[in-house]
C-alpha cells in the first residue's frame, strides 16, 4: 500500500533531519488519517522532491516526523497539458480531478464563444479557487511528487499561441476525420490538447486553431468533462508515460 502523500517545505531538508508538519496538511494527518507514532509518510514539495518519513509525533495542530529517505522525482515526459473549455456547473471540477488523477501536467481553463458558464469578476476568482484546489487535492489523491498546475483561463487567441509553439497540437472535435493517435510521437517536450465546450467549437475558433489539428475520438460525442480525460489517458498510453 502507498504511503500518505502530505504537503511541506522541505528547502534544505536531510536524512535524519527533523521536520514539522503543520496547520491544514497537519490536522489532516492527526484527525482525518488518524496517523500515529512510527507511522510512515510521504511529504512531497509539488515540485518533485520527495520525502518518506517516520512519524515521531503527533499533536492536535502539528506533526513532527524524521527524513528516512529523499528522493527527486524528473518531470515525466513528454508534458501533457490540457485546454479545458470552461463547462456549466461543478463538471469544471470533475474535470480538473480527474485529469489531475490521470497525470496531466496542466490545465488551462477557455473561455470559448460557446462556452455556456463565463467566468467574470469575483466569479471568476471563486471558479479558478475551486479548480486549482480540486487540482492539488486530486494530485494528493494520486500520490504524484509533481502538482498538476491549474493556470490562468486563457482567451482564443492565446489558446492559438500555445497550440503554435506545442511539439504536439490537437483539437478534439466530433467532425474531424483524423483520429487522435494516428502517428508515433516524440517522448519529450509539449502536447497540447483542446476539449471544446457544451455548444462545440465554433467556425472561427477552429479556422485560429487550425483545421489541420483537428481529431476525433472513436464515434462517440463525449461531454467536455470526460473528452480530455479520455484523450489525456489515450496520448499518455500511446507516448509511453503509462508503460
Amino acid at each position: 500500500m502507498t504511503l500518505p502523500v502530505f504537503v511541506a517545505d522541505l528547502a534544505g531538508a536531510t536524512v535524519g533531519a527533523l521536520l514539522e508538519v503543520s496547520g491544514a496538511e497537519a490536522h489532516h494527518a492527526t484527525k482525518a488519517r488518524r496517523l500515529q507514532s512510527g507511522d510512515f509518510v510521504s511529504l512531497t514539495d509539488t515540485h518533485g522532491l520527495v520525502a518518506i518519513c517516520e512519524v515521531m509525533e503527533v499533536g492536535k495542530t502539528r506533526m513532527a516526523v524524521t527524513v528516512t529517505r529523499l528522493q527527486e522525482v524528473p518531470n515525466a515526459e513528454p508534458q501533457l497539458i490540457v485546454v479545458q473549455a470552461i463547462p456549466k456547473g461543478d463538471r469544471g471540477e470533475l474535470a480538473v480531478q480527474m485529469l489531475t488523477e490521470i497525470g496531466v501536467d496542466e490545465i488551462i481553463p477557455w473561455s470559448a464563444s460557446r462556452s455556456v458558464a463565463v467566468w467574470r469578476g469575483d466569479r471568476a476568482d471563486k471558479s479558478l479557487a475551486k479548480w486549482r484546489r480540486t487540482a492539488f487535492e486530486s494530485s494528493k489523491q494520486a500520490r504524484r511528487a509533481h502538482f498538476a498546475l491549474v493556470r490562468e483561463p486563457a482567451t482564443s487567441v492565446e489558446v492559438a499561441a500555445l497550440l503554435d509553439q506545442a511539439d504536439h497540437a490537437f483539437v478534439l472535435h466530433e467532425e474531424a476525420t483524423e483520429p487522435l493517435i494516428s502517428m508515433p510521437m516524440a517522448l519529450a517536450g509539449r502536447i497540447v490538447v483542446v476539449v471544446g465546450p457544451e455548444g462545440g467549437i465554433s467556425p472561427e475558433e477552429i479556422t485560429m486553431f487550425g483545421a489541420e489539428r483537428t481529431r476525433r475520438l472513436g464515434h462517440s460525442v463525449l461531454r467536455t468533462s470526460t473528452a480530455g480525460v479520455a484523450a489525456g489517458a489515450a496520448l499518455l498510453a500511446h507516448c509511453g508515460r503509462w508503460s
